[in-house]
């Protein structure tokens, strides 16, 4: 479930420390499957602030047991394990309290041990300083990870939220610029670091590999769940359909990785042949034309292509834009955004 190096020390170092929220009157945080308890723990013990508010998310009552059964990694926790045993006792899966610590009058948590899917729509628009995403892998719980559920957290953030996460996947990525979420790379801790968002601040950016990738290919299509209630295997299925009905026709395919050849020449390598033949099916000769340069343009600090358009300032700005570039193509009229 968690990184080797340590459960707590990654709720520190990838969910918590990237907050930034040290030193304020008021915080309030929603943390979505929030398992044990370390993520919120651990904010508590880091950050200072007069009030802290926090609404956690877990859909296992046996989860909750287990987060107040489980021993103690920090002193914090038992603040949230006095919180989880509660909620127990309040709906009758206890029938007496063995927790002594209490919960300091400055720290208020309600527990919803629902599917996060149906309590996001109850919750107060421009809420929330802080959001924690924690559920399992997209591939196993993509039901949290959809466009329409990254919505709804984009609806619930205050405008100078962050929200943070473990998973650094191309189609939650994807999701959460539509939704319209700057995002950036999170620290990596263990693996490969995770990842930020928010409505207004930009991030550190992601890397032009993972840019291209999302914008460019397949890959980065997002889940999609339009009533919030499907299950996994169809929302799997569906964006499996979705990926292969615009493979070649609106995003290039990832077989090969083909964006990242974009801006090289295609002499003689392994995987060239390929590359042009998923290139040229969007008009595109070769690595270097003109087509070329054009859909990567943005993520250059001088124009290459001639379009004469200034360097963008986040990731989610050059990704939308290569994206729209590369759709205009198939439509033979070349898209470009205002020049700044």
């Amino acid at each position: 479930m968690h990184t080797v190096h340590g459960a707590i020390s990654e709720a520190y170092e990838k969910f918590v420390k990237p907050l930034q929220l040290e030193n304020r009157d008021t915080i309030k945080v929603l943390d979505i499957c929030s398992g044990l308890g370390y993520n919120s723990a651990a904010l508590i013990d880091h950050i200072r602030a007069d009030n802290i508010v926090i609404h956690m998310i877990e859909v296992s009552p046996e989860v909750i047991f287990a987060g107040v059964l489980v021993p103690s990694p920090i002193s914090t926790h038992r603040i949230i394990k006095r919180a989880y045993e509660e909620w127990l006792f309040e709906n009758g899966w206890v029938h007496f309290q063995m927790i002594s610590t209490k919960i300091p009058e400055n720290i208020s948590i309600k527990v919803f041990c629902e599917d996060a899917r149906q309590i996001l729509p109850s919750l107060p628009r421009g809420y929330y300083n802080a959001i924690f995403l924690d559920a399992f892998s997209p591939d196993k719980t993509p039901e949290l990870y959809t466009l329409e559920f990254i919505m709804e957290l984009a609806r619930v953030i205050k405008d100078d939220g962050i929200l943070t996460t473990y998973t650094s996947a191309a189609p939650v990525r994807s999701a959460m610029i539509e939704a319209g979420f700057h995002v950036g790379e999170g620290p990596s801790f263990g693996r490969r670091g995770g990842t930020i968002a928010s409505p207004s601040k930009v991030i550190k950016d992601l890397s032009w590999t993972d840019e291209r990738m999302i914008a460019l290919s397949d890959v980065g299509i997002p889940y999609t769940d339009p009533s919030l209630a499907d299950s996994r295997d169809r929302i799997i299925e569906r964006r499996k359909k979705e990926r292969r009905t615009v493979r070649n026709t609106r995003r290039l395919s990832s077989t090969v990785r083909t964006p990242l050849y974009l801006g090289k020449d295609l002499k003689g390598g392994k995987y060239d042949h390929r590359v042009l033949k998923n290139l040229r099916k969007f008009g595109i000769k070769d690595g270097l034309s003109k087509e070329a340069l054009y859909v990567i343009c943005p993520q250059y600090s001088d124009c290459i292509c001639g379009c004469g358009l200034s360097r963008l300032s986040s990731s989610r700005d050059r990704i939308l834009e290569m994206r729209n570039r590369l759709e205009s193509l198939s439509t033979g009229k070349l898209y470009v955004r205002n020049k700044e």
